[in-house]
Order: C-alpha cells, then sequence, then structure tokens
C-alpha cells in the first residue's frame, strides 16, 4: 500500500502479524536458532546496543548509585579475600549462588552505562570464574553450597559424595554472566570456556548429573538448558543438543501433572482445618522463584524437540500457579516464600527474586515464541510489582511484596506470611538471595526493549524511552531508532530513525493486548490499518534519516473482578493498576538489629551508612470503592506534572492519579499476624459516609490496598471487562 506526506511518496509494504514470520529466512547479524532447532521469531541483540532515557536511565542510576552498585562494599558474599569464585582452584568462602546473583545485573548496568568502573569491577570476577576451570571442565568454587556447612558437617565421606554428584546450580547463574560479557567483548575465552565446561557435563553419568541431592539446580535446570542452546547457536556443535537433551531427562518434570505429595519437594504446609487439594499435585513445585524460573523449562526444551506439547505445558504451568495463587493484580501470585493452599488472599506475597525471575522468564518466551502475551506480562510485573519492591533510593528492598500490605515493619507475621521473621521491612539485607537477585530486573528489561527478528529488521517488543542501535537491512548497515515517550505514564510513543544512508527493512511495534483502537503514523501520515491487539503491525520500507514513527496506545480504564478471590475489584488505565494512596511514614531502624538470620556484613562496612526502615500507614487503608455502570462516572483521571526527577514511581511524584468514591468498612482492620485482614465477600455492606479516595501507579505505592472490596448490596457487584 502507499502512504504519502507533504515531501514524497512514500512505498510501504504494511501488515498485521501474530509473530514475525520465520518459514524462509534467517537473520545476518544476529544469532538465533541454528537448525535442527525452532526457528527464532525474536533475536536478543547484544546487551549495551539500547541505551535507556527518561525514567528508565533514571532507575539504573539509582541502582548503580544505591544498593547493586555498592553490595561488593557491604555484602560478605562478595568480599574478595577468600573468595572461592576468585580462587584458582575453586577454595574457599562464599561460594555459591549471591556472587553470580549480583554479577548478572551488577555488570550488565556497566555495559548498559558505558560506566567503566563497573566494568572493570565486573571483569575481575569474570576472570575469576574463567581462572577457575578445572583440567576436567569443572570451574568454580569446588563444593558450592557445602562450604557454608559447619566443619562438623563436612566429613571426608560427604564431601566425596557431593563431588561426585555436583551442584551446578551457581554455575547456571554464572553462566549468564559470562554470556552477557561476551556480547559485550567478544571474548573468545567464553567460548572455549564453555565448550570445555559442557563437554564435562556431557561426560557425567546421569545418575550422578542435576541429581536430585542438590534441590535448586534440579528444579532450575531450565537455566542451563538456556546456556547450551545459546553456546550452540555460536558454535554449531552437534553434541550439545545431546546434552541439552540430557539436562532436559534429569531436570524435575515441569511437563507433567498428577505428582505425589512426596514427590513436591519444597516445604509444604496447608491451612490449618483443610485437606490437601489434589490440584497440588499439578506442578512439581511451588516455591514461589522455583515457579518464577522452572515453569519455562518445557518451552526452552520445545526449541529441540518440536512438540507443542512441551510448549503448551509451559503455558500451562503459567496459568495453574496463577488459578490457584494469582487471582489478585500486579502479575504475580501468593506465595510467599511457598504457596499454601489455603493462602491466596491478596496479603500474600512473592519474593524480589520471583519478580526479578519472572521477568527474566517472560523475556526468554517472548524470544521463543514472539508472542505478545509475553510482553504484556513483562511490562505488568514490571511497572506494578516489582517497583514496590525496592526502596525509592534502591539502597534497600523487601524480602516480600504483597498487592494488599499497609504495613511494613520488623516483626514476625508468620504464619500469615509463610516467612518467620522481620520480612516486610525495606532493609538491605532483606535475605541474601533477593539482596543479590534484585540487580538483574531492570538492565535485563532494557536489553529486551528490542529485539532482531529473521528478515534483518527490529522489533519494539517493551516500551519506554531509549536509543537502539543496530544491523539491519541487506546492506549491513546501522541503524539508530531512539523513542521518546513517557510510556507507561503515557499513551504516545515516537521513534525518531537515524542511518547513513537509506536502506529498506522491516520494524515491527508491538500491539499490547489491552490496547484497543491503537494508530501508526509515519512522518505525520496516518498508516491505514486495523492494529489488532495482541499483534504486530509490521512496516517494511526505505527508511531514510529523520523519519519519524508515531505509535498511540490509547490508555482506558478496566475494572477487574476477581471472582475467584472474593469478587475484589483492580483498577487498570492501559498497563497501570492502581491502588489506594496511603500516607507512608518511614521509621528508620538500625539494620544490624533487624536483619535476617543468614544476613553478613562484610568485615569493616560501614553498618550506619545503610539503615533499615519501617513504613507505617498514616492514614486509613480500609475502604471499599463504589462502582457506577459507566466506570467514567466512577473515576476522575487526573494528570499532573511530569517529576522533575524522572522518578515517577513515588505517591508524590506521579503524574498520573485517580480519583473515585469509597466507604471504610470498620470490622476490616489488621488481624492477629499484623497484616490486612483477608478480604470478605463482595458485594459488602456499610453504613459509613460516601467519601472521595485517590489511586496511584501501584507500582509507586509500597503501602497499598490495590485488591478492593466492592461496596453494594445483595448481588450488586458488577463486571466490567
Amino acid at each position: 500500500m502507499a502512504c504519502n506526506n507533504s515531501k514524497e511518496t512514500l512505498s510501504m509494504e504494511v501488515e498485521v502479524v501474530k509473530v514475525p514470520d520465520t518459514s524462509e529466512v534467517r537473520n545476518f547479524y544476529y544469532a538465533g536458532n541454528r537448525a535442527p532447532l525452532q526457528p527464532s521469531p525474536l533475536i536478543k541483540l547484544p546487551v549495551g546496543d539500547i541505551k535507556p532515557h527518561g525514567w528508565l536511565k533514571e532507575y539504573l542510576n539509582r541502582q548503580k548509585n544505591g544498593l547493586t552498585g555498592r553490595l561488593n562494599e557491604i555484602s560478605a558474599w562478595l568480599q574478595k579475600e577468600n573468595n572461592a569464585w576468585l580462587d584458582e582452584n575453586g577454595q574457599g568462602e562464599w561460594g555459591w549462588e549471591e556472587v553470580p546473583y549480583w554479577l548478572k545485573g551488577y555488570a550488565n548496568i556497566g555495559y548498559i552505562l558505558d560506566d567503566e568502573s563497573i566494568i572493570e569491577e565486573a571483569k575481575i570476577w569474570i576472570d575469576g570464574a574463567i581462572s577457575s576451570q578445572q583440567e576436567n571442565g569443572f570451574f568454580g568454587p569446588n563444593l558450592a553450597w557445602e562450604s557454608y556447612m559447619s566443619e562438623e558437617s563436612q566429613t571426608k565421606e560427604r564431601m566425596a559424595e557431593k563431588l561426585e554428584k555436583r551442584d551446578y546450580w551457581a554455575n547456571m547463574i554464572m553462566l549468564y554472566c559470562l554470556q552477557s560479557y561476551y556480547e559485550y567483548s567478544q571474548d573468545q575465552r567464553v567460548l572455549a570456556m564453555m565448550t570445555k565446561y559442557f563437554k564435562y557435563q556431557l561426560n557425567v553419568p546421569d545418575e550422578n548429573f542435576i541429581s536430585e541431592t542438590q534441590y535448586w539446580q534440579r528444579v532450575r535446570a531450565g537455566d542451563n538448558l538456556y546456556s547450551v542452546i545459546w553456546l550452540y547457536n555460536r558454535t554449531g556443535e552437534d553434541w550439545l543438543l545431546e546434552l541439552a537433551e540430557k539436562i532436559h531427562r534429569n531436570t524435575a518434570p515441569w511437563g507433567e501433572r498428577g505428582h505425589s505429595l512426596d514427590a513436591i519437594g519444597n516445604p509444604k504446609e496447608v491451612r490449618e482445618g483443610m485437606e490437601w487439594p489434589d490440584w497440588y499435585g499439578e506442578l512439581i513445585d511451588w516455591h514461589n522463584v522455583n515457579v518464577a524460573q522452572g515453569f519455562r523449562e518445557p518451552a526452552q526444551f520445545y526449541q529441540l524437540s518440536g512438540n507443542k506439547q512441551d510448549l503448551e505445558a509451559t503455558y500451562d504451568n503459567f496459568h495453574i500457579i496463577r488459578k490457584y495463587f494469582g487471582q489478585v493484580p500486579g502479575g504475580m501470585y501468593g506465595g510467599d516464600e511457598n504457596s499454601r493452599p489455603g493462602y491466596d488472599d491478596p496479603r500474600q506475597g512473592v519474593e524480589t527474586c520471583g519478580i526479578v525471575e519472572q521477568m527474566n522468564s517472560d523475556e526468554h518466551l517472548l524470544r521463543i515464541t514472539g508472542d505478545i502475551f509475553w510482553a504484556d506480562h513483562a511490562e505488568e510485573v514490571a511497572f506494578n510489582t516489582y517497583p514496590a519492591a525496592v526502596a525509592p533510593d534502591f539502597k534497600s528492598l523487601r524480602y516480600i511484596t504483597s498487592p494488599n500490605m499497609v504495613l511494613n515493619d520488623s516483626e514476625n507475621h508468620s504464619p500469615g506470611i509463610d516467612n518467620p521473621g522481620p520480612y516486610l521491612m525495606m532493609n538491605p539485607f532483606s535475605s541474601r538471595c533477593c539482596q543479590h537477585n534484585h540487580a538483574q530486573g531492570w538492565p535485563y528489561f532494557v536489553e529486551n526493549l528490542w529485539m532482531a527478528t529473521p528478515d534483518n529488521g527490529l522489533a519494539a517488543v517493551l516500551y519506554a524511552a531509549n536509543t537502539v542501535t543496530a544491523k539491519v537491512g541487506t546492506k549491513g548497515g546501522e541503524v539508530s531508532i531512539t523513542s521518546h515517550t513517557n510510556y507507561p505514564f503515557e499513551d504516545t510513543l515516537n521513534f525518531e530513525i537515524a542511518l547513513e544512508t537509506p536502506d529498506e527493512f522491516p520494524l515491527y511495534f508491538r500491539i499490547p493486548g489491552w490496547a484497543n483502537n491503537a494508530s501508526i503514523s509515519v512522518n505525520g501520515k496516518l498508516v491505514e490499518a486495523q492494529l489488532t491487539s495482541g499483534n504486530y503491525i509490521k512496516l517494511k520500507r526505505e527508511w531514510k534519516a529523520k523519519d519519524i514513527v508515531q505509535l498511540v496506545l490509547p490508555m482506558a480504564l478496566d475494572v477487574k473482578i476477581w471472582e475467584n478471590n472474593h469478587h475484589s475489584a483492580s483498577v487498570n488505565y492501559g498497563p497501570l493498576t492502581f491502588s489506594l494512596k496511603i500516607g507512608e511514614n518511614y521509621i528508620q531502624k538500625e539494620t544490624d538489629k533487624n536483619v535476617q538470620h543468614d544476613s553478613k556484613w562484610q568485615e569493616g562496612a560501614n553498618v550506619e551508612e545503610w539503615p533499615s526502615f519501617e513504613i507505617h500507614p498514616t492514614t486509613p487503608w480500609n475502604y471499599g470503592l463504589i462502582l457506577e455502570n459507566d466506570l467514567y462516572d466512577s473515576f476522575e483521571i487526573e494528570h499532573r506534572p511530569w517529576p522533575k526527577d524522572d522518578f515517577p514511581f513515588t505517591p508524590e511524584s506521579t503524574p498520573i492519579v485517580l480519583k473515585t468514591k469509597a466507604k471504610k468498612i470498620p470490622e476490616w482492620t489488621l488481624d492477629q499476624h499484623g497484616l490486612a485482614g483477608e478480604l470478605s465477600d463482595s458485594p459488602v455492606k456499610t453504613e459509613t459516609q460516601s467519601e472521595t479516595v485517590e489511586l496511584i501507579p501501584m507500582g509507586a505505592a509500597r503501602l497499598r490496598i490495590s485488591a478492593f472490596p466492592v461496596i453494594g448490596e445483595g448481588n450488586d457487584a458488577k463486571e466490567w471487562e
């Protein structure tokens, strides 16, 4: 079809597609799946090729100057003296997941922001991992988790068994770090080291490989599978596919159903008075982080098997956890640490580890399938759940974050939540896993804003202000595209194209599943096409410098009724979910007196520089919403100035506020566990006076009610969908 502007006639192919076509073409410039793997509809660009702007860059800078960037000053696991990750023989202390968890995000922030000090520090750990490779191919700490055991437990017999049945989990994380470093540096040592390591794994007998004696590696071995496929796509060595099958064969069976209670490895608890439900056997594990990582393994193996049942198993896993524990806004589920039958109220939460691992899994699955569903979900979690898990200055975080949480203190809230101890407060030592693993969330999000397509084009798949530079077309030239936007706080995205020589290639733009009536224009001329939500609009033409593409994704109000969670309601506006604005009083606490049992300070760290905070409410929170038949009669949308500091994730700085009518529910109070009382069925009858309340984006609300009771009589609860 033809599109015109005032200066020229532009010839352009326009097509609405479900996923980019993989049937006949293969990208010239970036490593997608080689045959016989299923072809890649989307291909990751190297780290550093996408530079964030606006609020996303501000987030990375806060992360760099906060806990992520300075964790090596305070965390005992990151001290260099006697660190097993820096020893050529893998001997020493601190030899498990913490170093690679932190490095996974820390190094990538350096690559993205071109921060030489971070890059230099990260390379010390990368070089240490490479130098630790043994003659047989194994690398890293020799005894991993066992290095944390007491000396009395480290008997010769136990150590001999652990050397035979290795723990590969920590190495799975370090492989991510090595791959990012290779993308950034093209250091050939990485390919050589990974090749030698995977040959070692191939030769380990099945009975000793990813053994059930090491719990974490078995449920998370999809990460090992990912790295094997990554290497195969760069070297093409067929034996790697044999290893991929071996890994899948020994990984926990995420694609199967009907597991016995004994076969499920996570700590198990059912609410008092309940029987174990039959559905509990539908997943092999219910630990919140294990689910967020492990659920995607069948889809990863699908790349090799080509069996659609493997792919469908991952979709089923996603929906199973949400059917029983995820009837809540924000995209996650009530796992606390381990999901427990009978505990599915919106006050149940998820670890910060689980949040960032879910985002990572969504990004993996987007590349594997091209399905916009995964992009929509990545944004749902990133915009609504993740920001509130971390303090605005990024110097502390909390272990558990819930859709409904009205008090963050240092008290023990178990068994209301699964975890006994001070797991709700903002603490720089909010358990050693999340303390280190939080680092990957935003840099990985940046790296996946754009992806290469099989037809030598680019796809804008996640949205935020940024500049991407990539090779496209048939001439091997580079294009830079800058996205100007405050999305998700506004609905317009402008893409400005810069390239030296005009070239023909396709650009794909995601139309989110929530976005009805989207429109797109090129150089001011509307493109005549029906932009269907949940699809891509593909524009192929000869692009020139200073071409402008404008995408408009109109944001509309929507109320979701959670029928299986007391008919509670959540309020959405475009990709944002909204929470009650609750006054927040931050009360500083001494971190070393309010930490989890496994927290460890680095020797010489300045403890006083890293305080913890309780957050107490200063305004009422126990409101139910009054909803009219017409949503626009129920809510007033108020747009406020964009924050001068480019940080819209606080109650004071958010640029969008909803005003609505609500009533207090006097009987809804804190319960005996110090948590917001569990929801009652809606509609709720109350005689209190109607009030106007403000709702703010869920990600800006560190205290929040996000799943609301609905005020009404009898069967007055409505459904707006």
